[in-house]
Formats: structure tokens, C-alpha cells, sequence
């Protein structure tokens, strides 16, 4: 989430309140607008504070066409009347919701099943408010495991724990190297290969790497690292070395993916290095934001010494998280997605949204402007930038012309080595329909013909001209 700050000059220009927000008499309480940057006063009417808040988010954009975020923005009423029963539950209060605890269990059951842990029963993992805080805590265990096994010569101000992963990860696993001082190794993108290479991972491995991350389904592009490919790479160097070097996999967009879509694909539990795996149930697991899931193949995987104990809430309870105090609503809303839908059901609406990812790749690269680099094949994602030639207007101009007709689609650049990249990408959800595609092709067509009789580029700040949203 982004830092906030106050601001340097407060704007103390007095709301707007229209009399008749009051709750009977229309000009009762109306003589003087509440402040924006302090505490009012005094209370205002239920209505007014609400119509005052709901009149400001009227210039927020529109969720359902955001196609910048992964993030779910759409889900069935019945959804939203359990997330409202379950908003005042304390999901870290296990005792005293017990059986809110077992539908948490039951969906971290059902995820070991789906991503084939040896033993489901065996397989140990929880909930968090993201992949972020689920990636914070495998991060946390592969680090732990290292130390103890390498407790004769660590800590020690001459070694420094290392983790190995591509350039493209998601920004939450450089924080986990800041805030737990690992040093981060990356391997930069080459040429037409934008993700990690399991060679050169492997290469970037010695006596101090805690582990690999790979990333099922890459922010940048929507492409799947060869989760396999890796774990056979680190194969090989242990042969060599002696170097046992565990997986992370970060599926948080692909793991409610591949196991519908490509079942295939060999990248979870069934490779012996793959460790741990993070999802979030708010991404592909069609929940709205808040939840997220870590798991580990086995108890030894998760050291027992990170897993603390509270009584004081009723009971004893073994937790393991970053936050404590959290509402169970996603929870159960999670659980209720995978009632609601089963193997079935997840791979009708993952297939679905996969077809129009591949249909609107289709009809933007029949514009003729556009050149793309991924089709929604594994993620349904597509990114793509100007085609040679298209020399009047760049990804930046189209994402901000986009963004006068209501689209929210990113446009950035590419990191080392392919900082001279720069590309749309749009996220394919459910809830983003074919008739909601065609519209959006047609607008991105009205759109060319001004921007083909550009004299050049016109987005000068390219950092301010969109945000990359994860």
C-alpha cells in the first residue's frame, strides 16, 4: 500500500454540503462545512457523513475496468451477503469462531489436494491478507531453514544470506530482502526471454542462497517460468556440489490457474525441491481483496520454532502471520468459491476468461499498430507495444488516451536488461466479458487515427503517465 503523508499545505477550503443531506430539517446544522484534515467537532447525521464520502469516491475509476490490477472486482451477492455476516469476526480468534478456523482449514486442505502434496493431510499452510504477507512468511521459513543448517557459521558479519530470482518478481520479494536482509540476486531479462532462466539461477547459487523463487505467471507479461526446468537445474548443481537449494513458487496469479487450465504443467508439489507455494485467493481465486494463502509441503518445511502460540484469546493457537487483528470475511468467502464452483467450475470460469485474453489479443494485433509479446496462453494476459514504424505515439500515449474513456491499462517499461521495452498490458478477469473486449477494442481503434497524426510522442513525465499496478 502506498506510504501517506499529510499534506504540505492542508486544503481547508470548506466541503460543499448540500441542505439536503440533513436528515429532516434541510437547513438544521448546514451554517459551517466539517475540516478535511482534523477531527470535526461535532457529529454529523449517519446520511450526511455518508453521502459526503460517497459523493468524493464518485471520481475514483470504475473497478470492472481497471485492466491494470489482477486484483478481483467482481463476485455474486450471495458473496458479498456472507462477506457482511463475517465482517466483525476476528479470523485470528480461533476460539471463538471455531467454525469460521475450520473453513480456513478446510480451504488450505483443499489447496494441498489441488497443488498435489505428497500427503495433504501432512501439508501445512494458512491464510494472510495477500500474497505479499504470504510471501513475507516463505520467505521468513526458507531463511530459518538455511540458518539452521548453517548454524556453525551464521550470524556473522562476514555471511550474508542470498536469494536467487528473476528481475521480473513482484516488488513484495525485494521488500522481504530489505526488511530481512537478504541479499537479493536477480537475473535480468534478455532479448525475448522475459523472466528468469533456470541456468542462470542456478548459477547465481552458492553456500549462502536460502532458496529459489519462481513465479508462476509473471506481472510483466502473464508468462510462466519454467518451474520445472529450475528444479532440474538445482538437481544438477546439488549433483555437482553438494548444494541443496529449495523452490519457492510465488503462483500468485497462476497457481488458481494452471491446475484448471494446464494440469499438464508439472510446477507444484510434485517436484521434491518445490518447498512451499503462495497463491492469492483475491487474484484467480476470485475472491475481493484481503485474502491470500502460503503453503508448505510438510512440517519440516516450516520451522516450528516461527510458529507462536496464543492463550489469551480463549484457547491455544499455533499462528503464523505478519498481521493479527483481520476480518474473516475473505475466508469465507474463499470457502464459499470453492463450494460454489469446484474443479468444474473454476476451470469453465478460467477457460472463459483464457478465450477472451486470446480473442482480444486477435483483434489488437489486427489493428496493424501493435506488435505482441504474449497472447493470455498461460496467464490470461496480453502485453504488447507499438509495432516498427509507429513512430508518432508511444504505449504511453495510448494508456493515457485510454484513460479518458474510462480504461485504466498500464503502460511501463521493462527492467534490466530490457529497459528499452516498453509495453500496454491488459489483465483478462472474470467479470471482463467479450462484450466488454469488443468495446474496448473499438474505443483503442477510435483512438488511432489521432494518434497516427501525432508529430511525435507527447507523454513527457512516462513516470507519472500511468501507474503498473500488480
Amino acid at each position: 500500500m502506498p506510504l501517506h503523508q499529510g499534506p504540505e499545505q492542508p486544503d481547508e477550503r470548506p466541503l460543499s454540503v448540500n441542505p439536503f443531506y440533513g436528515e429532516a430539517d434541510p437547513v438544521g446544522g448546514m451554517a459551517e462545512a466539517p475540516p478535511k484534515h482534523r477531527l470535526p467537532a461535532a457529529p454529523l447525521p449517519p446520511s450526511t457523513a455518508y453521502q459526503l464520502v460517497h459523493d468524493e469516491l464518485m471520481l475514483d475509476g470504475n473497478s470492472r475496468l481497471n485492466l491494470a490490477t489482477f486484483v478481483t472486482t467482481w463476485m455474486e451477492p450471495q458473496a458479498g451477503v456472507l462477506m457482511d455476516e463475517c465482517r466483525d469476526k476476528n479470523m485470528i480468534d480461533k476460539d471463538e469462531y471455531p467454525r469460521t478456523a475450520e473453513l480456513e482449514r478446510r480451504c488450505v486442505a483443499m489447496l494441498a489436494d489441488l497443488w498435489h502434496a505428497p500427503d495433504p493431510s501432512a501439508a501445512v499452510g494458512c491464510s494472510t491478507t495477500g500474497s505479499s504477507e504470504a510471501c513475507m512468511l516463505a520467505g521468513m521459513a526458507l531463511k530459518r531453514r538455511w540458518a539452521r543448517r548453517n548454524a556453525d557459521r551464521y550470524p556473522s558479519r562476514d555471511v550474508r544470506p542470498n536469494l536467487v530470482m528473476g528481475v521480473n518478481v513482484q516488488v513484495c520479494w525485494e521488500k522481504f530482502c530489505t526488511f530481512w536482509e537478504v541479499e537479493a540476486r536477480q537475473v535480468p531479462m534478455e532479448g525475448d526471454r522475459f523472466h528468469l532462466d533456470p541456468q542462470a539461477a542456478a548459477e547465481l547459487c552458492d553456500e549462502n542462497t536460502i532458496g529459489v523463487v519462481g513465479i508462476l505467471g509473471s506481472t510483466f507479461d502473464g508468462s510462466y517460468e519454467p518451474i520445472a526446468e529450475l528444479c532440474a537445474a538445482l538437481d544438477a548443481l546439488r549433483e555437482r556440489t553438494g548444494l541443496d537449494i529449495p523452490v519457492h513458487v510465488d503462483g500468485a496469479s497462476g497457481a488458481m490457474i494452471a491446475p484448471f487450465l494446464d494440469e499438464e504443467l508439472v510446477w507444484d508439489f510434485r517436484l521434491p525441491r518445490v518447498a512451499s507455494i503462495n497463491t492469492s485467493g483475491h487474484k484467480y481465486g476470485l475472491v475481493y481483496p484481503g485474502v491470500g494463502w502460503a503453503l508448505w509441503r510438510d512440517q519440516e518445511a516450516l520451522p516450528e520454532e516461527l510458529v507462536f502460540r496464543v492463550n489469551y484469546l480463549g484457547g491455544d493457537m499455533p499462528t503464523f502471520a505478519l498481521n493479527f487483528s483481520r476480518p474473516g470475511a475473505q475466508v469465507v468467502a474463499q470457502y464459499y468459491t470453492f463450494l460454489r464452483l469446484g474443479r468444474e467450475g473454476y476451470r469453465a470460469v478460467q477457460q472463459s476468461t483464457r478465450d477472451v485474453a486470446r480473442g482480444l489479443a486477435g483483434r489488437v494485433e489486427a489493428l496493424g499498430d501493435f506488435r505482441l509479446l504474449t497472447r493470455g496462453e498461460e496467464l490470461p494476459v496480453l502485453a504488447f507495444t507499438t509495432a516498427p514504424g509507429v513512430e508518432a505515439y508511444d504505449v504511453f500515449d495510448v494508456s493515457r488516451r485510454l484513460r479518458e474513456r474510462g480504461w485504466l491499462v498500464p503502460a511501463y517499461t521493462f527492467p534490466p536488461n530490457r529497459e528499452d521495452l516498453s509495453v500496454l498490458r491488459v489483465v483478462c478477469r472474470n467479470g471482463f466479458s467479450a462484450d466488454l473486449a469488443e468495446l474496448f477494442v473499438e474505443d483503442l481503434g477510435r483512438l488511432l487515427p489521432e494518434l497516427r497524426r501525432q508529430p511525435h510522442p507527447l507523454t513527457r513525465d512516462k513516470e507519472a503517465a500511468t501507474g503498473f499496478h500488480h
